[in-house]
């Protein structure tokens, strides 16, 4: 018996989805523009989750070359029945203005860690499609709908069935709610039990005014009524709460009959301030009360540490070393938009190195050679040794820790104008570049560079070893908290998307288009947060 603290999925995994499939659950989250899409992770006692699958791997499910920032995978839905696993999800082509492409698919599979099947289009009525099966048989898929007028965007929820003959959505569409009063309506999954259909909604914004409402019919098609103490889940009420923006959630019920939710939150640095290690997913055990759910604890606040009488107590920090001796990658390690082939991203062409042949730059939304994962805590720190010789300036490889394409830091091994092999820092800043050293630091000709990022709260202070085993301090700490969700959206006049987090990896460029590689020989990922006493 024992407490698990929350987030359960850390870093960036947000918009959880949860299944029970006998004895095991499993949780899908949102990808966004990171190849491949949807994470699906697997638990047994609803505590301890291992990544399992990675269901979209090719481009003929995803096609995410030049999408937007934040676009992309937006919100799957995991369900199953009568032994077929469903995955549905949106793959957003564009963000600005007043509308969204928003294509929602559907892929299939007997085994969820196998391979999916191709994408069968269910529509583009909006985003955040979800598949409920009736007890009658029928399937129904739903989903919010995108109303471009006077930029309202959010039109409320719309349901219609699914053919799974025809492998089509099919007959009326049917307008079920515009939600509650908080607005900002998405995120639908629909449930049945005990003589109702039960809506739970994501509303309030996805910031910290987020929350999950609940409504309810006793017929499928509505009208539905709300729940008597909307939202059920929120910290909008609760500035100084340890967990924020709790809201886009899901339930399961267990094998024992208790029942659980899962939700999106996220850990501030600051009462109402940035949140590095982007949305995440948090747990909470649930009653029912009345025919409507609540949370075991009170006021609607989440606990930060959940008692689970059959666990022990586990702490969540980690060390990640990444030697490159299997031709398979980790299957935390991600690809920008474009899925990880060998053309670019070898395992075998050098044997136990990861060789990454140089592409675009990091302001492509196409072709970049990014390895990396997500940022689990606010103190954690990175490590790449390097074999790399560049030529030319235009050539760059190293550690990078970055946000989106206009929000990132590079630490990287480069030549000055004279040819000599030196390391810089460069960052981007709401598209705004800069060097972080007037002079870079030159370098001998040892064979292995080795970079070394340490984050502590929103400061990341790089390091460097050349030769030996002593670290040298590269210039001043950087700004760590640029890469979060809320200072890009605050570092822009208008609304702009920012759904993901901090990630750190490997990357390699040459501008010249000759493709020169940079090979990689242990990429090392540590958590540094102490457990909880």
């Amino acid at each position: 018996m024992g407490y698990v603290e929350n987030p359960i999925l850390r870093g960036f995994n947000p918009d959880p989805s949860i299944i029970r499939v006998d004895e095991d659950y499993y949780i899908a989250v949102s990808t966004f523009e990171w190849f491949p899409g949807v994470l699906i992770y697997h638990s047994r006692d609803l505590v301890n989750w291992n990544l399992v699958a990675r269901p979209l791997d090719r481009v003929k499910q995803l096609n995410l070359m030049g999408v937007p920032d934040s676009c992309g995978v937006w919100a799957p839905c995991l369900s199953h029945d009568n032994g077929t696993f469903y995955l549905v999800y949106s793959n957003v082509k564009s963000f600005d203005g007043p509308w969204k492409d928003a294509p929602n698919y559907l892929v299939t599979t007997e085994d969820i860690s196998g391979d999916w099947s191709d994408p069968i289009y269910l529509s583009s009525t909006g985003f955040d499609g979800s598949l409920f099966h009736e007890s009658s048989g029928k399937k129904w898929f739903v989903s919010m709908i995108v109303d471009h007028r006077k930029e309202k965007l959010f039109g409320g929820i719309v349901l219609q069935e699914y053919n799974q003959d025809k492998k089509e959505v099919v007959g009326e569409k049917y307008h079920l709610t515009e939600g509650t009063s908080l607005g900002k309506s998405e995120a639908p999954h629909l449930y049945e039990k005990d003589g109702y259909y039960y809506l739970i909604l994501a509303e309030g914004g996805t910031e910290y005014g987020h929350a999950v409402t609940m409504m309810r019919s006793k017929s499928l098609t509505g009208p539905y009524e709300t729940h008597p103490d909307n939202p059920w889940i929120t910290a909008s009420h609760q500035s100084s709460h340890p967990l924020q923006k709790c809201g886009h959630a899901d339930i399961v019920e267990s094998s024992s009959g208790d029942w659980y939710v899962v939700f999106l939150t996220a850990r501030p640095l600051t009462e109402g301030g940035k949140c590095i290690t982007g949305r995440e997913t948090a747990i909470e055990k649930m009653i029912w009360k009345d025919g409507w759910p609540y949370l075991e604890t009170e006021y609607k606040l989440p606990r930060q540490r959940v008692w689970f009488d059959d666990v022990e107590e586990i702490y969540q920090g980690q060390t990640s070393i990444y030697n490159f001796n299997t031709e398979k990658l980790s299957l935390d390690l991600q690809s920008l938009r474009v899925p990880i082939t060998n053309d670019w991203c070898s395992t075998t062409d050098r044997k136990g190195y990861l060789r990454l042949y140089g592409r675009e730059s990091l302001s492509s939304f196409h072709n970049q050679s990014m390895i990396a994962r997500r940022v689990t805590e606010h103190h954690s720190r990175a490590i790449a040794i390097l074999d790399y010789h560049p030529k030319h300036y235009q050539q760059m490889a190293g550690l990078v820790m970055y946000y989106n394409t206009c929000h990132w830091h590079y630490l990287h091994i480069t030549v000055d104008e004279k040819g000599k092999r030196v390391v810089q820092i460069i960052s981007c800043d709401n598209h705004v570049i800069s060097e972080s050293l007037e002079n870079p630091i030159g370098l001998s000709d040892s064979k292995d560079i080795v970079l070394r990022s340490e984050w502590h709260a929103d400061t990341i202070q790089c390091y460097y070893q050349d030769g030996s085993n002593e670290w040298i301090e590269i210039g001043n700490p950087l700004d760590g908290s640029i890469l979060s969700d809320d200072y890009v959206r605050d570092g822009s006049d208008r609304y702009r998307p920012a759904f993901t987090g901090a990630f750190v990896g490997m990357c390699c460029q040459d501008l010249s288009g000759g493709r020169l590689h940079a090979d990689v020989k242990v990429f090392i990922y540590e958590n540094l947060e102490k457990p909880r006493t």
